[in-house]
């Protein structure tokens, strides 16, 4: 793992010293259900903002790099409620259509603006897994922070819009994961989640819901990825090229 992120945290800090100083730096890491793309991206910020507090001798502040998880862009159970048929898009809730693609696509646009004097904190929503739904405007990315990690399923779906959204990515990452790995985490996380009630259960809603949208995340993975990382049993990563 240690390899893995170090190799990231270096081509990331190398190509932010090549970005303008008014501009940020935006880096997208994807992959399917399971495969530990949340783990490998908070570990990636927290190294990024080590970095740069090592390079201006522990400086305090606000943090160079911001983590947004896509998870803040599933459409509420209310919209699932109000969609043709509410029954099959609460059940299939985390593939492709339950989430706000475009309100994605219109925060990646204003974080990749110029940044100016008259630039303010940009808000994104989070996930409230207590309500499941999001929680609006819940997380900030000040003017200062000009490394802003992004990660989720479909950050790297060669589908409009999330095609458009990828194209405004300054490094792309896509996390490889053996299906059966993920299947065994996916249950594990929907009994931890209370989502279901056991294992068996979980792993039911795994392989009917979460495998089949990896299997769409795969298959329309957008070309041109800069990185691949692979995730094994242990929560450890491998380069896979």
């Amino acid at each position: 793992m240690e390899d893995q992120v170090s190799k990231l945290v270096e081509k990331a800090w190398a190509r932010f010293q090549e970005t303008p100083p008014d501009r940020r730096l935006l880096i997208a890491i994807g992959g399917i259900p399971g495969s530990g793309k949340t783990t490998l991206s908070v570990t990636v910020t927290a190294a990024l903002n080590a970095r740069h507090a090592a390079s201006t001798g522990g400086a305090h502040g606000t943090p160079l790099a911001a983590f947004v998880p896509m998870d803040g862009y599933h459409l509420t159970r209310a919209q699932l409620d109000a969609m043709p048929d509410p029954a099959t898009a609460h059940a299939r809730r985390g593939a492709e259509f339950t989430f706000d693609g475009e309100g994605f696509l219109r925060l990646v646009q204003a974080l990749r603006e110029p940044i100016t004097g008259e630039t303010g904190t940009i808000l994104a929503p989070s996930f409230d897994h207590a309500i499941k739904d999001p929680k609006e405007d819940d997380i900030a990315v000040a003017p200062t922070q000009r490394i802003v990690v992004f990660e989720g399923n479909y950050v790297l779906l060669d589908k409009i819009p999330w095609s458009t959204t990828a194209a405004l990515m300054d490094l792309r990452c896509f996390v490889s994961v053996d299906r059966e790995v993920a299947r065994l985490r996916l249950a594990r996380r929907h009994v931890a989640a209370g989502l279901t009630a056991t294992l068996e259960d979980g792993d039911r809603r795994a392989v009917e819901n979460d495998l089949p949208n990896g299997e769409e995340v795969i298959r329309l993975q957008v070309p041109g990825v800069d990185e691949v990382v692979t995730s094994v049993e242990d929560g450890e990563w491998v380069a896979s090229c």
